[in-house]
């Protein structure tokens, strides 16, 4: 939590003009009793009217000028938090970009989001709170008890037993509830965990009718929340009575000694209304002091969550090396190996097994190289190494006769066009979408990336064109119009090389080829790796590599790997007899309609 307020180190001036306005507040607050004293006193027991008047001017006046301290020290602390807060969030999120996906893999979306959202605002709450209460409260408590002996030293012994009394009270049982504050918040954590999970499968839930299986395990998630929530609550609940039975037992004794001391002309009756008054101040005060340290306990819970991930190190350091700074353009245009694996295996951190191991092979310039593998092959995890997601755990990959891990990550990425297996779509125009792939891209540029895509066709029919709107993940496009602009946002900035992880599987046949065949046409066409699960995506790629748990099983054409790969032979095989089948029934349907049987 330390390590987080470096961030209001911007804010150093508002960091001391909150409380000092506060302390202010809370000064002109501890003259109010005596004030009150001298009303009954002076006012009311002369029979002074003119004197109340006056008097009742002067709280006035004290109550105006403590509501404009109490008014700036809020403005002060409130943009203190604030801007603390931005800060933050600022500093998280640029840092939660230079995590490699090993570290994000491990942490989690959800942890990520959480700690970017509620533990943030928790954060900017209990900042604000000890901007405006930490040396408030003790100041009034014991300012309280220092006015009380000015009255009298004997009433205000009290107040030297009444204090020890109720912070054993307050501070007992903060120590108590503040563990249980703590699981509380895991608790929370895991509830929001399972709320967004559920959100966001909504649909796969209904289709397999789970909906009764969530509700109860939310439901218990929720009771055991719920559970602790009420055990907490019971404890923090015995805080009020028991200090109240405290303090009404000092108000007692002090209206017994106050009244004993008026008999002998010690004190006056005003005074011993202001010691009751001071007595008040305290109880409120020091229940302010504990609803604090309970907020200052979870900040400072969720501030270590945070500061976690914050001292969270990439596990990936960036290259020095810039494209073309080793050869020029025409070299690079010459080479043979665009990309090349030299025996690379590849472990996850999340797993103790090598997701691929020892591959090796060599993509030319302008080569189509297709992947494909059964569910969990790696095939994935062989193109997500060339931009370097990821990193190899042995072994090289190599960019233009360069270990990618010589490379600057920017200057390579640059360089390759990536479409992921599921179709990711901002909410805006088409235009910013494509300007994603291109900053500067013009309309010409982009509108031939469309075409390309094989997406020309359905953007001029919408309103607007390029100006269409798109929803918040492409929710107005069907999935094959998702996939077709992505393919486009990764085509317009002409990459050298072009990635295509399972990305025209919402593509028909025809549609496929001709994406296939436009990408072949292009000026410069670039090296294109296409990971696919149907043969006939891949049959035309100039070498396919085939894997099968993690391992290179061939490697080669589609007639080569035919006659010596028994797991292409065995994929080519199932997928013709699955496509046979589709159009055995087709047929059928077809027959049955026209009455051709």
């Amino acid at each position: 939590m330390k390590k987080l307020l470096v961030f209001l180190r911007d804010y150093k001036k508002e960091s001391v003009l909150a409380p000092l306005f506060k302390l202010l507040e809370a000064s002109f607050e501890l003259f109010v009793p005596l004030v009150m004293a001298k009303i009954i006193d002076v006012g009311i027991g002369t029979g002074d009217n003119s004197y109340v008047l006056k008097m009742c001017g002067v709280l006035i006046l004290l109550a105006f000028i403590g509501l404009t301290c109490a008014i700036t020290a809020q403005y002060f602390a409130a943009k203190a938090a604030v801007g603390f807060a931005t800060k933050l969030r600022h500093a998280l999120f640029e840092h939660i970009q230079k995590l490699s996906f090993d570290e994000l893999d491990r942490v989690g979306t959800s942890t990520l989001i959480t700690r970017m959202t509620s533990d943030i605002n928790q954060v900017q709450s209990g900042v604000n709170m000890v901007l405006r209460l930490f040396l408030r409260s003790p100041f009034i408590v014991f300012g309280a008890m220092v006015m009380a002996f000015t009255i009298d030293v004997k009433a205000a012994l009290i107040f030297v037993v009444t204090i020890p009394a109720l912070s054993v009270v307050v501070f007992g049982i903060m120590y108590v509830s503040i563990p249980l504050f703590k699981k509380v918040q895991s608790g929370l954590d895991e509830v929001l965990s399972l709320t967004r999970e559920n959100l966001e499968g909504s649909r796969v839930i209904r289709a397999f009718r789970k909906e009764q299986e969530e509700i109860t395990q939310f439901e218990h998630k929720n009771g055991l929340l719920t559970g602790m929530q009420l055990h907490v609550g019971k404890i923090s609940a015995l805080m009020n009575p028991l200090t109240y039975i405290i303090i009404n037992f000092a108000i007692v004794a002090l209206i017994w000694q106050g009244g004993l001391r008026v008999n002998v002309g010690a004190i006056t009756q005003g005074e011993v209304v202001a010691l009751v008054n001071y007595m008040s101040q305290i109880l409120v005060e020091l229940v302010k002091l504990a609803n604090l340290i309970v907020t200052v306990n979870k900040s400072v819970a969720c501030g270590n969550r945070i500061a976690q991930v914050l001292e969270m190190e990439s596990s990936m350091e960036d290259g020095t090396l810039e494209i073309g700074e080793n050869f020029s353009e025409q070299e690079i245009s010459e080479k043979k190996s665009v990309v090349s694996f030299e025996d690379v295996s590849m472990c996850y951190q999340s797993s103790k097994e090598d997701a691929i191991t020892h591959i090796s092979f060599t993509a030319g310039a302008g080569e189509t190289i297709g992947i494909i593998g059964g569910t969990g092959s790696g095939k994935s995890t062989v193109v997500n190494l060339i931009p370097r997601f990821y990193d190899a755990s042995a072994g090289q990959v190599c960019f233009f006769g360069q270990d990618v891990r010589k490379y600057r990550r920017k200057e390579l990425r640059n360089q390759i066009g990536i479409v992921p297996q599921k179709a990711v779509l901002f909410a805006g125009t088409v235009r910013e979408n494509m300007q994603w792939g291109k900053k500067d891209a013009t309309d010409e540029e982009i509108w031939e990336a469309l075409k390309t895509a094989q997406a020309e066709e359905f953007i001029r029919a919408k309103e607007g064109g390029l100006d269409a709107n798109i929803e918040q993940g492409g929710r107005n496009l069907s999935g094959g119009q998702r996939q077709r602009l992505t393919i486009a946002r990764a085509l317009v900035k002409k990459p050298r090389v072009l990635i295509l992880d399972d990305s025209a599987s919402a593509l028909d046949y025809a549609t496929d080829a001709a994406l296939r065949k436009a990408i072949r046409q292009m000026e410069g066409a670039p090296t294109v790796f296409i990971v696919s699960q149907r043969t006939s995506s891949l049959m035309s790629a100039d070498r396919i590599l085939v894997l099968d748990d993690g391992e290179a099983t061939g490697y080669g054409t589609h007639e080569e790997l035919l006659k010596n790969c028994q797991t292409y032979r065995e994929i080519y095989k199932k997928k013709n007899v699955k496509s046979r089948k589709r159009l055995l029934k087709r047929y059928s349907v077809i027959s049955k309609n026209t009455g051709f049987i």
